[in-house]
């Protein structure tokens, strides 16, 4: 599995220097979260931000928009330094045209579901994106317990790309450590995004280690 470092929990007076930390650690991509306050109850960061942390890594940037209208924001993200571009199939913007457009950008597009979306939501664009992610908590804070019910949601994803001879990653989102990464790995995860149970780590590089082993 790939592990992506959220940097929602991180400490944010540092971010360059927890960036370069994470990306020394071993990470194969880094998480960034972006709230606006409406499609989530929390604010966290905004293209600024992206961009000024862009220049400590050659890391993929996986930003995540839980925002209202990501197709409004796709162009500031596209030169903030996005590699890939994740927004809410909850959201309000268009579902199809916020992919096309991100793709026009020449950034891998992905969508995202809630906890109470189901897999199904997704399928009609399967054959339009780079990633789904599937939220294993609530999005909005940092810091939850895994939502295990989750799992089949992934499991079920990867069939359906199995049976058309797709190939999408399916990531998840929140609560992922040491001791839910091989549940993660069983359903079928291709890609763990970890915060808290990375940055508040004791040996990052051994955590990052482990969330990839599915241990």
């Amino acid at each position: 599995m790939k592990v992506a470092p959220s940097l929602l929990s991180c400490n944010f007076a540092k971010m360059g220097e927890e960036v370069q930390k994470v990306d020394k650690a071993g990470a194969d991509w880094i998480h960034l979260d972006v709230m606006d306050g409406h499609f989530v109850p929390n604010l966290t960061i905004g293209p600024a931000i992206v961009s000024a942390v862009r220049p400590y890594t050659k890391l993929p940037f996986d930003v995540h928009l839980m925002i209202d209208y990501p197709l409004d924001y796709i162009d500031s993200f596209a030169d903030a330094g996005a590699d890939i571009i994740t927004f809410h199939i909850e959201s309000k913007s268009d579902t199809a045209q916020t992919i096309e457009k991100i793709k026009s950008r020449g950034i891998k597009p992905g969508l995202v579901i809630k906890p109470k979306t189901p897999a199904e939501a997704v399928y009609e664009y399967l054959d339009k994106v780079y990633v789904i992610l599937v939220m294993t908590v609530e999005p909005g804070f940092g810091g939850q317990s895994f939502m295990w019910d989750m799992l089949p949601k992934v499991t079920a994803i990867k069939e359906e790309c199995a049976k058309r001879g797709l190939e999408v990653l399916v990531e998840v989102d929140g609560g992922i450590s040491e001791k839910t990464a091989g549940a993660a790995a069983g359903a079928g995860v291709d890609v763990c995004v970890s915060g808290t149970g990375i940055f508040k780590s004791k040996d990052m590089p051994a955590t990052i280690s482990a969330i990839r082993k599915g241990i």
